[in-house]
């Protein structure tokens, strides 16, 4: 992975909702994921969470070099994205948008609908090493980077 302080100054304006290729047909809708199409990176991990408790929290960390598609594949749910400046909240209720976070983004997901499911399409294999877990190390870290400048 790369260096813990170079991707520090992600701003949450990178991070947006990304259109993904569907399809309409009477039989049901078809919405298609390929990397380098409406995916910016190629994919090489997918994972899902669903059965989520009323009232729980998912996230709560950042990545240092990890991009991420968020997708509500069924119901609906909050993504709350800070940089450490500016916060942002988005409710992700449609199977063919899927939201890009960028390196450097905390995040959380809450206000779970019962029954969603959400999709995580990522840039890179699970690495415990990419993680920032604890906010005020975010912080700090983000603090550092812009004293820098």
């Amino acid at each position: 992975m790369t260096d813990t302080c170079k991707y520090l100054n992600a701003s949450i304006h990178a991070c947006k909702i990304i259109t993904l290729e569907r399809h309409h047909h009477e039989n049901g809708n078809l919405t298609v994921v390929e990397d380098h199409n409406e995916v910016p990176f190629k994919i090489k991990r997918v994972y899902y969470l669903y059965d989520i408790p009323g009232g729980e929290e998912r996230g709560g960390h950042a990545h240092k070099a990890l991009y991420q598609l968020i997708v509500a594949i069924s119901g609906s749910f909050t993504v709350n994205i800070t940089d450490g400046r500016e916060s942002k909240s988005i409710t992700l209720n449609r199977p063919y948008e899927a939201l890009l976070i960028v390196p450097g983004i905390w995040r959380t997901l809450d206000n779970f609908s019962s029954g969603s499911v959400c999709a995580v399409i990522a840039s890179e294999h699970y690495d415990e090493s990419d993680y920032i877990r604890n906010y005020d190390e975010f912080l700090l870290l983000n603090s550092k980077e812009q004293n820098k400048k």
